[in-house]
């Protein structure tokens, strides 16, 4: 193997999804069993008038996240996927995760008051 641009991006890609996986497994561990809804749906820094209505929303996009992620890694670590693959589905993932999250805080302070 030829160590250049394309290897150092691969390992790059492969190595951050340990904290990527870690912090939305995290994020869906407080909201199920600490009850913190402290990182529920925000937007601009603040949280919607009621964040516990959205922390279920919230809980299972992570949690799903991050459960396929930590797939992802073991099948990586283990051979079972080929590079395309499963930078693909690592790629869709992440995308999707932000995507929703944000369409959840977006849905959550429909109707709040802004702050200035």
């Amino acid at each position: 193997m030829v160590f250049d641009i394309s290897v150092a991006l691969t390992w790059i890609l492969f190595l951050a999804l340990f904290p990527i996986a870690f912090f939305w497994l995290r994020r869906a561990w407080r909201i199920i069993v600490r009850r913190d809804y402290s990182e529920v749906a925000i937007k601009r820094g603040m949280s919607p008038p009621d964040p516990a209505k959205y922390a279920r929303y919230e809980m299972a996009i992570n949690l799903v996240a991050g459960i396929v992620i930590v797939g992802v890694i073991i099948s990586v670590v283990l051979g079972l996927l080929t590079y395309s693959t499963w930078s693909a589905i690592a790629g869709t993932t992440i995308w999707s995760k932000f995507l929703l999250s944000f369409a959840l805080a977006r849905q959550a302070h429909i109707g709040a008051k802004p702050t200035s």
